[in-house]
């Protein structure tokens, strides 16, 4: 039996402008502060990332916190809840950026970061355009770097290797007034694309999760 969704949490978060500042804003919590500040970008893999976590729990199937129209593994202590669109239509629109509408996320809080990976789904396009319109419709990116991938590339059972494409930019932090990175990746998937993006309450913890990101996107599937 599929768990409850959970919208209150997410319409308060969007209300204080949580959603619409690049995924990566939300207050400080106790067990959770930033990191300090990086001083030099990280070696990375082409897609990115140094590292990737262990997975304890598969989000997306059928039973599971957010059934999606894939599935991917998720790190120790990050805690996945679905968000559905309320029925006003103008919360609603709140949980759409550009053709992508905010079906998950998947906080960090618990494991000690400060950040989200969320799930977004678009109907129909490529890839690699959906990305394009995400991006533009969010905060005002710059640093764009587009690039092929592929998703699926973990040692899983039933992992199999599929075309993806991803994006690296930064957006400018309002309160801190300096640039932040964030990323995302999309996947063409039954009845349409998967954007699964990474932002973070500045650069520092963004790169601190770049192995939960990096295990959601080797482990993916496109069957849940």
């Amino acid at each position: 039996m599929t768990p409850p969704t959970r919208t209150v949490p997410v319409l308060a978060a969007l209300l204080a402008g949580a959603l619409l500042t690049g995924c990566g804003g939300p207050e400080p919590v106790a067990g959770a502060t930033p990191g300090p500040r990086p001083t030099s970008a990280p070696a990375v893999t082409p897609s990115g990332a140094s590292a990737v976590a262990s997975a304890v729990a598969r989000v997306g199937a059928d039973g599971s916190a957010c059934p999606l129209p894939v599935s991917f593994g998720t790190a120790a202590g990050w805690k996945p809840r679905a968000v559905e669109a309320p029925k006003d239509p103008d919360f609603a629109e709140l949980l759409r950026q550009g053709p992508a509408e905010l079906v998950c996320e998947i906080d960090a809080k618990p494991a000690g970061n400060i950040g989200f990976l969320r799930v977004w789904t678009v109907r129909g396009g490529a890839a690699r355009a959906a990305l394009e319109g995400f991006v533009k419709a969010g905060e005002k990116a710059s640093a764009i770097v587009h690039r092929k991938t592929v998703a699926g590339t973990g040692t899983g059972t039933g992992t199999e290797s599929v075309p993806a494409a991803e994006v690296t930019y930064t957006v400018l932090d309002g309160l801190t007034e300096e640039d932040k990175e964030e990323r995302a990746f999309a996947v063409a998937a039954p009845g349409g694309t998967v954007i699964v993006h990474l932002g973070g309450f500045d650069t520092a913890e963004h790169r601190a999760m770049l192995p939960a990101y990096e295990l959601a996107r080797t482990s993916l599937r496109t069957a849940p």
